[in-house]
């Protein structure tokens, strides 16, 4: 019943759940004919080796911890019937992509991925991750699905997270959480109220609270502005696509024709005027001493070279 109502209520007139193919969605990727024949296979070939020569260059460094444990895998969103492995990233159209995966794997009860609320799409209970299946489970997957993840700029990505976490009043949990925190460490002779509320922390105050070894210490990084690197663990694990804010439809709808659904199912598309560009970045970045310029982008520095990011113009490296 559920199935037949589904299919009445799908503009598409497709069951999206259940569709068996004959390839999966790993071995039409890699099967020979695209590979020769498609110039997108060969941008995302050269994509994955630029991460796979990185990862081979700071091997010191990205093999620190040579085993992964079940709360690394926490961002891996997976999907049974279409054998996806999506890596969320925060402030990198994650939303959407969750949105995406929820119809995907909804089995009939989400057919448009517009229509599901943006707060639900981040309740964890509606998609299921990899860290919740047992380790042979979690190898199978890991070795038979395609995984994917998306990229951005990184300090375009951070601006974005600061501007959402911090200039929105509505964000109180952060502004009380991280805020307050923050307000309090780095400004002199923060008022009271400001000690209290957390809701005015100036760009120059956060860039400073991230790159305080204190805070390092203290905590892993917020995932908004946790760097891919530590979100998604590139160089332990082989991610088959990596696609880019910069290219997000292109690279969206790619990974949804491999799924074999891009016939009926394509990546929503909406003008947000609030987006943050480069321009923006620019100016956010205009106060920030070349010391701290400096140090930021140490901080940040693999996710620039994995996903070929040149180092922006307009910063003043020491």
């Amino acid at each position: 019943m559920l199935i037949s109502r589904f299919m009445r209520r799908n503009p598409f007139g497709v069951d999206i759940c259940c569709r068996k193919r004959s390839r999966s969605p790993l071995q039409e990727l890699y099967n020979p004919i695209q590979l020769e024949l498609s110039n997108t296979a060969i941008l995302h070939q050269m994509r994955r080796d630029q991460v796979t020569d990185i990862c081979r260059a700071n091997s010191a460094m990205s093999r620190k911890r040579r085993v992964l444990t079940p709360n690394d895998l926490k961002h891996l969103v997976v999907d049974e019937d279409h054998e996806l492995i999506y890596c969320y990233v925060p402030k990198v159209a994650c939303t959407n992509w969750k949105r995406l995966m929820m119809v995907l794997t909804g089995r009939g009860k989400y057919s448009d991925p517009m229509e599901i609320p943006a707060n639900e799409a981040h309740v964890s209970a509606n998609l299921k991750t990899l860290n919740q299946y047992s380790i042979p489970e979690i190898n199978h997957r890991l070795k038979s699905y395609m995984k994917f993840l998306f990229v951005r700029e990184p300090f375009e990505r951070l601006v974005s997270a600061y501007r959402n976490k911090f200039t929105q009043k509505y964000n109180t949990s952060f502004h009380k959480r991280y805020g307050t925190k923050i307000i309090k460490r780095q400004r002199k002779n923060a008022t009271q109220e400001a000690l209290r509320k957390g809701d005015d922390v100036k760009f120059e105050e956060f860039v400073a609270y991230l790159i305080d070894p204190h805070t390092q210490r203290e905590e892993p990084f917020n995932e908004h502005w946790q760097t891919v690197y530590s979100l998604c663990h590139p160089c332990h694990i082989h991610y088959d696509l990596v696609g880019k804010y910069e290219t997000l439809e292109e690279d969206s709808n790619y990974v949804l024709q491999l799924a074999g659904v891009g016939g009926y199912l394509k990546f929503p598309t909406y003008a947000k005027s609030t987006r943050t560009t480069d321009e923006m970045t620019t100016e956010f970045f205009q106060n920030i001493s070349s010391e701290h310029q400096t140090q930021l982008y140490e901080v940040y520095k693999l996710d620039f070279l994995m996903f070929n990011y040149s180092v922006p113009s307009y910063l003043k490296l020491e």
